[in-house]
């Protein structure tokens, strides 16, 4: 099974513009990013796509493989699979470009949905974590997923889903972490549908999977990184790898 990763990297950001190229510890977000997955060893290639003349510089710079993409897109989801078409490969994993910490773990996790006889019915995948924590909950910007009990998912949101109208009961919320994988010919489907109405409602592209009717399945992984998703989120990062002892 050939895997590529792609990591989709625009400069226009609306809570954030220029977030891929604001540096962390004086190393720009999209470069941390692009090497974190990298040195995971598990892909046959890794490219960042983007239709930045910025960004591409800065990969290329640090030795990393770009590709370029058109500006007009819907979603991250869209850019990689206008990318994925020319590329040669099994099974595409979309990393979001601001999870600068993105390990070895959840990755692994994610392509081992698509292997063996199980994995050969799968078309879509991703990955969510655990939480209770009740500031994540209720942060728009922290996705929380609805799963089935047998890990696909119903529905990704930015309200705390299921709603907990019973106090007393003791809820596990699911936070979608920013990884996805397609088999090639699912993405190239997805691309050629319009925006689904939850898509548009939430702002979150894999509800088009879902409302289109093809499940995604989902691998519970307990890495917890630092998304990048607002300005102050620099701090949080800066303080993780000082914690973590990275450089």
């Amino acid at each position: 099974m050939k895997s590529i990763a792609l990591i989709p990297a625009r400069y226009g950001s609306t809570r954030f513009p220029g977030k891929m190229l604001v540096k962390i510890k004086g190393v720009a977000l999209i470069t941390r990013t692009y090497q974190s997955v990298l040195h995971t060893g598990l892909f046959d290639e890794v490219y960042v796509v983007t239709d930045s003349d910025e960004i591409q510089a800065e990969i290329e710079q640090h030795g990393g493989k770009v590709l370029r993409s058109k500006q007009e897109h819907d979603s991250g989801t869209d850019r990689i699979a206008e990318a994925a078409a020319e590329i040669d490969g099994d099974v595409i994993v979309n990393v979001q470009g601001d999870e600068p910490f993105i390990q070895k773990e959840p990755l692994a996790k994610v392509l081992a949905l698509f292997a063996g006889e199980e994995g050969k019915a799968v078309q879509a995948a991703s990955l969510v974590q655990e939480t209770k924590d009740e500031e994540i909950i209720n942060n728009p910007n922290r996705v929380k997923v609805l799963l089935k009990e047998n890990g696909e998912a119903i529905y990704f949101s930015r309200s705390p889903v299921p709603y907990l109208r019973d106090k007393n009961i003791d809820q596990t919320y699911y936070l979608h972490i920013g990884i996805y994988a397609f088999r090639k010919d699912a993405l190239i489907k997805f691309a050629g549908w319009q925006p689904s109405l939850h898509e548009r409602v939430e702002q979150l592209e894999c509800n088009r999977f879902i409302d289109y009717g093809m499940p995604i399945k989902m691998a519970v992984t307990s890495h917890i990184g630092v998304a990048v998703d607002a300005p102050e989120d620099v701090v949080k990062a800066e303080a993780y790898m000082e914690q973590n002892g990275l450089s």
